[in-house]
């Protein structure tokens, strides 16, 4: 029996190692947070981080995830609390909301590599599909945490310069 490692919880899993990621997640353990959209890698819906980094997990088996970090759109954030997803709130970013998930998570992937993206890089980072067409909004969201974290870090470099100073 498998054992994964998802949201910082290591659990047995009673599936063949060879199931999709997808179906461990949501049958076994009870996490359908994570959405199946298409089966093929297309669409997105399914995208979880695997030691950090967006996986489509409809065509990630469950030997490959063995041994790495799965987080699910569960394990980010238990109270909704992470910016990415305060931002899709403010910004009214989903209509249906089938394919968030998967969009909150890839842009949590791009924001810790991009901590600044430009647009370039958010439409090629978000490769996720939204029937819907949100997509301005997902950029406007994803500008949204960039521009908080760039304020806390020049806040905290300002006050970190000031106690600095104040010591010396």
């Amino acid at each position: 029996m498998p054992t994964l490692r998802v949201n910082g919880v290591a659990s047995s899993v009673p599936v063949p190692t060879s199931m999709p990621l997808l179906w461990a997640l949501r049958d076994a353990l009870g996490l359908t947070g994570t959405k199946y959209g298409c089966g093929v890698e297309a669409c997105g819906a399914c995208t979880v981080l695997l030691d950090g980094e967006p996986e489509r997990s409809c065509s990630v088996q469950v030997h490959d995830a063995v041994g790495k970090a799965v987080t699910t759109i569960e394990g980010l954030s238990p109270d909704g609390s992470h910016p990415v997803q305060q931002a899709w709130v403010a910004g009214q970013v989903p209509q249906c909301g089938y394919c968030q998930s998967g969009m909150i998570l890839a842009a949590v992937a791009l924001l810790r590599r991009t901590p600044q993206p430009t647009d370039a890089q958010i439409d090629a980072a978000m490769r996720n599909i939204c029937v819907c067409g949100t997509y301005q909004r997902i950029r406007a969201a994803i500008h949204q945490v960039a521009a908080a974290t760039a304020a806390t870090a020049a806040a905290g470099s300002a006050g970190s310069a000031g106690t600095a100073g104040a010591r010396s």
